[in-house]
């Protein structure tokens, strides 16, 4: 009979550097890239200081996550093995193994405490928070269900925060509250698509979900994805006279992103969110259409004089 304590097969690490990098998870590094700098959206000029202070804040974060999946995929390494593709992980399968992977995960944390040791205005706040939360998400709260979901989620809010703080930008609450539900959407697809895989098993979590309940904590947590994004737009994006178009222009857009979503998890199964927002094309699409416009009037909206010779153009 299988169990949780099945012993990894052997294997010869001919592949090692690729397979750390694969355990590091490089393509979820764009999680940190896309969100952390967000906070320079609110400030009024951007200097050198504070975009270096951003960007180190988001090497600093990516650290965090590395020594996560490190973290995760050590934790998880017995239940991967019960997983068809999970399985073939660096560490299930043996081919990283538990003292190296251990090895690398304290080094990346070493590196992390030294950047936040030399760089006093990266703060460490939202940082600590986000690996304590992470512990406790790898020992307890990941087998709790909608806890599980909503601690992915959190995770998220912490990287925004960290820019923010970072930047001493006012906290925009409704990005906040978009950020979390935008993710809880995100991760509730991943949880369905996962129900007809692996199932309890590898993910106790699952037996608090059903089809049916995430289908509909999906579409509860879209139209309040929506709401919150277009409140931050109308107030906290400080985008003065340009708000209410931008506003107006966004809500196509901000509803097909979400119906295209929705469409991939229940229609086509696609259960990864990575997947579902790199690849898409129609979803790539309508966000570099709405960055260009978010972008546009947020120029215009700190530059008046601008503003008034493109309105003279068009007259």
């Amino acid at each position: 009979m299988t169990t949780l304590e099945t012993t990894a097969p052997t294997a010869v690490p001919t592949r090692l550097l690729p397979d750390l990098i694969r355990v590091a998870r490089p393509v979820h590094w764009a999680k940190n890239v896309l969100v952390v700098p967000a906070a320079l959206l609110a400030v009024p000029t951007i200097t050198a200081t504070t975009a270096g202070h951003v960007l180190l804040a988001t090497v600093a974060f990516t650290l965090a996550s590395i020594a996560v999946y490190f973290g995760n995929d050590l934790a998880d390494r017995a239940r991967d093995r019960l997983h068809p593709v999970k399985r073939l992980r660096p560490i299930a399968s043996g081919r990283v193994s538990t003292a190296l992977a251990v090895a690398v995960a304290a080094g990346v944390l070493g590196l992390l405490a030294v950047l936040l040791i030399a760089v006093p205005a990266v703060p460490s706040g939202p940082i600590l928070a986000y690996l304590v939360l992470n512990v406790l998400y790898c020992r307890l709260l990941k087998h709790v269900p909608l806890v599980d979901a909503g601690c992915v989620a959190a995770g998220f809010v912490l990287r925004v925060l960290e820019g923010y703080l970072t930047a001493g930008a006012p906290v925009a609450t409704w990005l906040l509250v978009a950020v979390f539900s935008l993710c809880l959407l995100l991760v509730l697809g991943k949880r369905r698509q996962e129900l007809s895989v692996g199932g309890i098993e590898h993910r106790p979590a699952l037996r608090g979900y059903t089809v049916e309940v995430t289908d509909h904590l999906i579409q509860l947590t879209a139209v309040l994805t929506a709401v919150a994004f277009l409140l931050y737009l109308r107030g906290d994006a400080q985008l003065g006279p340009f708000a209410e178009p931008t506003t107006l222009a966004s809500v196509p857009l901000a509803l097909f992103a979400l119906a295209r979503y929705i469409q991939a998890v229940l229609v086509r199964g696609v259960g990864d969110p990575v997947l579902v927002l790199l690849r898409d094309r129609a979803i790539v699409g309508t966000a570099l259409v709405w960055g260009l416009l978010f972008v546009t009037a947020l120029v215009l909206s700190h530059n008046p004089a601008l503003a008034h010779r493109l309105q003279a153009l068009i007259d």
